[in-house]
């Protein structure tokens, strides 16, 4: 066959969410070449047909699973050994060349160019930068080269656990050996970077080709007005609002209207939301589901609903207490409440002195639902 094609990965139903979005994002910036998705058996059937509607092809294969649970311990991140089944995108070979994408990740705009650069390119990591990022890498399909790599991580395992520390270990020579290799940083922009160096993200945040949506600051774990259509992530967030509204806006008109109830875990729940009226009750009940996710990975929103006064209130009605007969709290908790507060306080101001990135016009996808398959 030949060719070109951008590749990402789906385990299962919600995360297809992820791959949709990627692939409509990537048909919007009007790509030359061609979309392939690689999909494991907690693919439902209902998911692979709509899958099937945006992508040129779809094929399953089997999971590959580190079992290197002594390292994945470090990482705390159990869930990254399946991240292994990435290591099929090597025997599309079908294919000439393909680019590797995690599905959750956002194409801003076109990027074609990427493939013009040779096996491994990637960005630096932004935890260590003489490590790549294995969201985003260029890379040749191959049958011989997956069975070196699927060797070479049965002998020698993965630093990490994860199919990141496992392919920069196999091609150790990408830090130093040939800088052609070194895609830029705007090519794999990992959205926890933005708010450690707001500075860079102001300066350079307007050449942004691909959005990397790693960890909390996944699109589907933030707070989304269906009355409004409007996104509205925590503050400490706030300077992606753009991106997440566009990764949001595409969902809304290109994803949404396809989904089905029958729809496994949060792609399910998503189907029975109704775009333009207020919130439902599944609706309701998916906004505490996440935000009890959020909670778990530290995402606190200590300015809205998790602001120490509503948890307080709430300690009070769980203690059947009418409202106006609230007791003030502790006099040290509410030091410390103050303390985190004017803290918070002192991050948005940061946040909004520095502006946002302006994405470009449209013109035209955990638990196992809300978990990260993403590298880091």
């Amino acid at each position: 066959m030949g060719g070109y094609a951008w590749v990402t990965l789906a385990t299962n139903d919600a995360y297809s969410l992820g791959a949709l979005v990627l692939a409509h994002s990537l048909r919007r910036v009007g790509t030359k070449h061609e979309l392939a998705v690689l999909v494991t058996p907690g693919v439902t059937e209902t998911m692979r047909e709509k899958l099937a509607a945006v992508f040129s092809l779809v094929t399953e294969v089997n999971v590959l699973d580190s079992k290197d649970e002594a390292n994945l311990a470090l990482l705390a991140r159990p869930e990254l050994g399946i991240t292994f089944t990435k290591l099929h995108c090597w025997r599309l070979t079908l294919y000439d060349k393909c680019v590797f994408l995690d599905a959750d990740t956002l194409v801003i705009r076109n990027c074609d160019e990427l493939f013009e650069r040779e096996e491994l390119s990637a960005a630096p990591d932004v935890g260590w930068p003489d490590c790549f990022n294995s969201g985003v890498f260029v890379y040749k399909p191959s049958q011989q080269t997956f069975a070196s790599i699927t060797a070479f991580a049965a002998n020698k395992g993965s630093f990490d656990g994860g199919d990141q520390g496992l392919l920069n270990m196999y091609f150790s020579d990408w830090a130093h050996k040939d800088i052609s290799k070194h895609l830029p940083f705007i090519y794999n922009m990992c959205s926890t970077a933005t708010y450690s160096y707001l500075p860079a993200f102001k300066q350079f945040g307007d050449d942004v080709r691909i959005i990397h949506f790693i960890g909390i600051t996944k699109p589907w774990l933030q707070y989304f007005d269906t009355m409004t259509g409007i996104v509205q992530p925590p503050m400490e967030s706030a300077h992606l609002q753009p991106l997440l509204q566009l990764w949001w806006n595409i969902f809304c008109e290109k994803v949404h209207p396809h989904l089905s109830p029958v729809m496994a875990g949060l792609a399910g729940a998503l189907a029975q939301i109704t775009l333009g009226e207020p919130r439902s009750a599944e609706q309701i009940a998916l906004e505490e589901h996440m935000r009890k996710q959020s909670w778990e990975q530290g995402q606190i929103d200590y300015m809205g609903l998790d602001s120490f006064d509503n948890i307080w209130k709430k300690i009070c009605q769980t203690l059947s207490l009418a409202p106006t007969r609230l007791p003030s709290p502790p006099k040290e908790t509410q030091k410390v409440a103050k303390s985190t507060t004017d803290k918070t306080v002192e991050s948005v101001e940061c946040t909004e002195s520095v502006g946002s990135v302006q994405p470009a016009e449209s013109t035209d996808e955990v638990d196992k639902e809300t978990g990260t398959e993403d590298s880091n």
